[in-house]
């Protein structure tokens, strides 16, 4: 498998990982930039890249309208560039593996690991084949019961078309959408805003893909082993507070703006769906400009926040923001150890963290101020842009499409960092390590 690919190169995971997504990236703008991949004019470069980056990175962003301007093989190409981003190109080329009957050595089995985020290389093949089965399964259901729904608005052709394309897209937290050639170009879901099979189906496919696969695996294994793994807990427990509380603050902000119009179910599947949807979902049924600014910033906060690791979506990582918090709240009451369910967390999880965070804070601050130099935008507009990059949510206050050459390039930047991770980066370009043979003495600065 990594053989495949780059056997006569020696390097580390997160090079190959990191090397991976330029791959698939550049295979993707090559074929977008084809005439046959456009319904009018070729694509031109920057924006065939663009498109690319942000099916592979499964964030969403559109400087071109998917259902109009690009023709069903240009679309394809989006659908097979999100799926590989979504599940990982790692997990794809080890069913490619399986498939051939090829044996997995020792250093793809390290790749694999660091693909998914896991501590050991135990039952890591298992893992990934359990992986596969989950997501055509949840992914077929999704298709299945969309495309039982758009009946009622197109052809059967289309209709299972439609069908399999959205639910490929959400519930790789790719949001992207073929509705502009239904409802106008960028239209998105918004003429389903109160329609309960779109909304719960949509749902369910940004929760099950922003989980991840280890706690989906966890879960479906609970009724054997009737117990959770602390990761898993931190998950569920994490995403149903970050879900309740960020629908229940929505609601509150808009209930007399942009839900108004809508019945008390309505204005509940609109609130529930803008809770999840930013944790790297892409899909909205309220148009985020319309949005109040207070609204919006929630978003820009869940955006920044993100699914969970060895998922299919972006951000610092719910498991991050557990952490933070478990630290602010033990410091607070004095506590020596950072304690979740009944466990102590790692020092070295907690650095981890910490750094994980900065780097990401550091990153956004530093694409916002070059986007206010470089587009013509309000602060907000800009910071959500970057933001929603970042954690490759794939949600846009409408800027997306106004963005200069340069607004463009820090954008794909952003897509690609997001989701390959900042500290995935940063190993990846860093030097050899070597062993340090001394320490220096403890010193004490004053916080606070």
């Amino acid at each position: 498998m990594a053989n495949l690919f780059f056997g006569h190169l020696r390097l580390t995971p997160p090079k190959i990982l990191s090397l991976g997504f330029i791959l698939l990236i550049t295979a993707g703008t090559l074929l977008l930039s084809l005439p046959a991949a456009s319904t009018g004019a070729s694509i031109s470069f920057i924006d065939a890249l663009f498109m690319a980056t942000s099916a592979t990175c499964v964030t969403g962003l559109a400087v071109i309208d998917t259902g109009t301007q690009l023709s069903t093989f240009g679309q394809i190409v989006l659908l097979v560039l999100f799926q590989f981003g979504g599940l990982g190109f790692v997990t794809m080329a080890t069913l490619i593996t399986l498939v051939l009957n090829k044996r997995i050595s020792l250093k793809e089995r390290l790749l694999m690991q660091e693909s998914m985020n896991q501590n050991s290389m135990q039952g890591i093949v298992k893992l990934i084949r359990r992986v596969l089965i989950y997501s055509l399964v949840i992914q077929l259901s999704g298709a299945l019961l969309l495309a039982l729904r758009f009946l009622a608005d197109m052809p059967a052709g289309k209709a299972i078309y439609y069908g399999l394309f959205h639910s490929i897209s959400i519930f790789n937290n790719a949001g992207f959408d073929l509705f502009g050639d239904v409802h106008g170009p960028f239209s998105g879901l918004t003429r389903y805003v109160e329609d309960p099979v779109v909304n719960i189906t949509s749902m369910l496919l940004i929760f099950l893909g922003g989980i991840g696969f280890i706690v989906l695996a966890d879960v479906i294994d609970y009724p054997k082993r009737k117990r959770l793994t602390l990761h898993s807990k931190v998950v569920l427990s994490t995403s149903a507070a970050l879900i309740l509380i960020g629908a229940a603050v929505f609601f509150w902000l808009e209930l007399n703006s942009t839900l108004k119009p809508l019945h008390a179910g309505g204005k509940l599947m609109a609130s529930f769906l803008q809770a999840i949807t930013p944790r790297s979902g892409g899909v909205t049924t309220i148009e985020i400009p319309l949005l109040r600014e207070s609204t919006q910033f929630l978003m820009i906060l869940l955006m920044f926040i993100g699914a969970a690791p060895g998922s299919t979506g972006g951000g610092i990582k719910i498991t991050t923001f557990a952490i933070l918090v478990s630290t602010v709240y033990a410091k607070l009451r004095g506590k020596e150890d950072i304690v979740m369910f009944r466990h102590r967390i790692s020092k070295e999880n907690v650095y981890r963290a910490i750094t994980m965070t900065l780097l990401s804070l550091m990153l956004v601050l530093i694409s916002t101020m070059l986007l206010s130099v470089t587009e013509r935008a309000d602060f907000l507009s800009v910071l959500f842009e970057a933001v929603s990059a970042f954690g490759t949510s794939g949600i846009t206050m409408g800027l997306t499409t106004e963005l200069t050459t340069a607004g463009k390039v820090l954008v794909i930047i952003l897509m690609f960092v997001g989701r390959t991770g900042p500290l995935t980066l940063a190993y990846a370009l860093k030097p050899k390590s070597s062993k340090e043979l001394y320490r220096y003495p403890e010193g004490n600065i004053t916080i606070g």
